[in-house]
């Protein structure tokens, strides 16, 4: 039985403007990394373990020929653009119609995504094998959970089931909750019974197709038709099925509903990489606690991320500031409050809407 990897790379990185711009998101810049990009660094620890030819990037058209032209070892059929924005379950659906067009029907899919930051390779790959196995062996939805380090109210949490694992390593899932309030956070950290949601995933594709027939019959039941479409080689026919599906998540459409729910609780490092303090959760700091990249003078300056960015001899100079991010480029420079850090995408919403979109 073949395993693919289905690397999920369509998004914006919006708060991590300046760096990321439309056609250089996040997922193709250097933030984990001073010499690999997200993307490349997400393929290179799935390497060792699968072919180039069933690794598949799912990403949007107009992000489709950077990561082609950025990835040359890959493929250029396996840089596949959705026909239109979606959420995670039809970016799914879609990647199981190109999986099973290929004659792989039953093949093991392994969800990944280019936005993480993975602190152990060996570890990682370790638990891949694990996540892997299992869907490869039973009809269940693996997903990795992360133990949780702070009552982080930014992301979803997996509450285990008090019974016997799958296989070793592998529980069940009682119940996924959504982003909770700072005292419910800090319960759930307390418990010892949550790990957070990390948004990876493992399942056989008859087995993700079928669940989303019997959960989200509005994209399951549109499995077949695109896979027609892609063996037929019918574009608009496959922009006309996918255009179609409803915008949701594979997290509120599938597992959330299902009951063969399984969790792999990982033993490696990881950050989410969501805005720009994960810097600071990633990164050496100086005598006063801040993270700084580039050419930076800082006088009585402390706790602040700084990111000096541009192509020529530009400096930046910081005094008696605190608590804040820094990020300048060519073209622009952003300063915010550090816990203000994932609003910076109101910034980008704001030049949209002001009509500056030379410097998205």
């Amino acid at each position: 039985m073949n395993t693919y990897v289905v690397i999920m790379a369509g998004g914006s990185g919006e708060r991590f403007w300046p760096l990321s711009r439309q056609q250089r998101p996040k997922q193709l810049l250097k933030l984990t990394s001073a010499t690999q990009t997200m993307l490349q660094e997400a393929i290179a620890r799935v390497s060792p373990m699968v072919p180039l030819e069933r690794v598949l990037i799912i990403t949007s058209a107009v992000l489709q020929s950077a990561i082609i032209k950025a990835m040359p070892e890959l493929p250029a059929a396996n840089v596949i653009a959705e026909p239109a924005k979606r959420n995670t379950a039809p970016c799914l659906a879609l990647a199981a119609a190109v999986i099973r067009s290929r004659g792989e029907e039953d093949a093991v899919m392994a969800v990944l995504t280019a936005d993480h930051y993975i602190g152990d390779v060996e570890a990682f790959r370790a638990d891949v094998q694990r996540a892997v196995d299992a869907a490869a062996v039973s009809d269940v939805l693996v997903t990795f959970g992360i133990a949780p380090t702070r009552p982080e109210t930014g992301y979803g949490y997996i509450e285990t089931a008090d019974r016997p694992a799958l296989a070793p390593g592998v529980l069940h899932v009682a119940s996924f909750r959504e982003k909770p309030d700072p005292m419910t956070a800090l319960e759930y950290v307390r418990s010892g019974r949550y790990l957070w949601n990390s948004g990876m995933f493992f399942w056989r594709v008859s087995v993700l197709h079928a669940s989303m027939q019997q959960h989200l019959d509005q994209v399951g039941g549109r499995i077949d038709a695109m896979t027609d479409a892609l063996r037929a080689g019918d574009a608009a026919a496959l922009a006309g099925t996918f255009s179609a599906l409803p915008d949701i998540s594979i997290d509120f459409g599938v597992m959330e509903r299902a009951s063969n729910v399984c969790v792999v609780r990982a033993a490696f490092p990881w950050d989410d990489v969501g805005s720009w303090d994960a810097l600071d959760r990633m990164n050496s700091h100086d005598d006063s606690n801040n993270v700084v990249t580039g050419r930076v003078t800082s006088i009585e300056t402390s706790n602040a991320i700084i990111v000096n960015a541009t192509t020529s001899d530009h400096i930046i100079t910081t005094l008696g500031i605190g608590n804040v991010v820094v990020v300048v480029t060519d073209d622009a420079t952003m300063i915010c409050s550090k816990d203000r850090a994932q609003d910076v995408k109101k910034i980008v919403a704001a030049l949209r809407a002001s009509g500056d979109t030379s410097v998205l």
